[in-house]
């Protein structure tokens, strides 16, 4: 069962990490953004499965355990004697994935707790300075736009910025970002494809909100000066949290997505690219089940050999 470990826990989710880079720009930001992130979840979830057969792995060579079902913990431990250390390793990486997903989960809910509040339309103004504008997912959503932001662009630049938050809301792009995330926090090689998909969502908003106002230029200009007005904002607690579903965030993609805007792409490769990543993930999936069998029919023989 090594090789399940090293193929599903070890190399595939740096690899993903690979191909999402090549993916880059690649594909339309929207089918991009859906691709890398489901298949980073599932490799992620094909990883943690193989952490957790191992971590029952280790728990079946504890003689105790061997004894009250039935099986020989001997011969259990006799399969692994190569790599004595994988079982005992995979769990405790898999405690820490455990807490890593649910403190990332937990996260993720009080953010949209904080941000959600009463609200008669699908606008809420909020009498604040700081300028700050983030769409807030629900039944239905909305977007929330303080006055210091409303303040600092004109009304072409308004009406940029919300047809790009409302594409975030119409796109479930908040989805997709929490799958990314949840992927990341499960796998620790996948946070930069969980930073892409946040970057891959806000591209996907910026091209709807250039269909919708029907200018490239005046979106690109509504972000940048979202960018700039929010530099340095965010330093309280509810600040920072809510920068999660800020208009400029990720902050650092920023500049490539204003030239993108302005001088866009003349088309995107085939999209059979999006087989790369999907095909990954469909492999590991099947390795996992492979590395199931496997434990099951050790666990058989270990019974015969008791």
């Amino acid at each position: 069962m090594f090789d399940h470990f090293v193929w599903s826990v070890v190399l595939v989710p740096p690899l993903v990490v690979l191909v999402a880079r090549l993916l880059a720009d690649r594909l339309p930001p929207a089918t991009a953004a859906r691709v890398v992130a489901w298949s980073a979840a599932v490799v992620a979830g094909a990883s943690t499965v193989n952490l957790l057969l191992f971590a029952m792995k280790a728990v079946a060579q504890v003689p105790a355990v061997g004894g009250a079902f039935g099986w020989s913990a001997t011969f259990v431990t006799a399969d692994t004697a190569a790599e004595p250390w994988v079982p005992w390793l995979s769990a405790v990486l898999l405690i820490a994935v455990a807490v890593s997903v649910l403190r990332r989960w937990r996260r993720h809910r009080d953010v949209l707790a904080l941000a959600r509040s009463p609200h008669d339309g699908p606008l809420v103004v909020l009498d604040d300075p700081t300028a700050r504008a983030f769409a807030v997912p629900g039944t239905p959503g909305y977007v929330v736009v303080t006055t210091g932001m409303r303040s600092l662009l004109t009304d072409r630049q308004f009406d940029a910025l919300l047809a790009h938050e409302h594409a975030h809301l119409a796109g479930r792009h908040h989805r997709l970002a929490r799958l990314a995330g949840l992927a990341a926090a499960a796998h620790p090689a996948l946070w930069w494809v969980a930073r892409h998909v946040d970057y891959l969502v806000e591209r996907a908003a910026d091209e709807q909100a250039a269909s919708q106002v029907g200018s490239r230029r005046t979106v690109a200009h509504a972000i940048g000066v979202a960018a700039l007005a929010t530099a340095g904002t965010g330093t309280s607690a509810a600040g920072s949290a809510l920068s999660v579903l800020h208009v400029a965030t990720p902050r650092g993609i920023v500049p490539r997505r204003v030239s993108l805007l302005l001088a866009p792409r003349t088309g995107h490769a085939g999209g059979i690219l999006w087989l790369l990543p999907a095909s990954l993930a469909a492999f590991t999936c099947v390795w996992s089940v492979e590395a199931a069998l496997d434990l099951v029919e050790l666990i058989q023989a270990a019974r015969g050999a008791r």
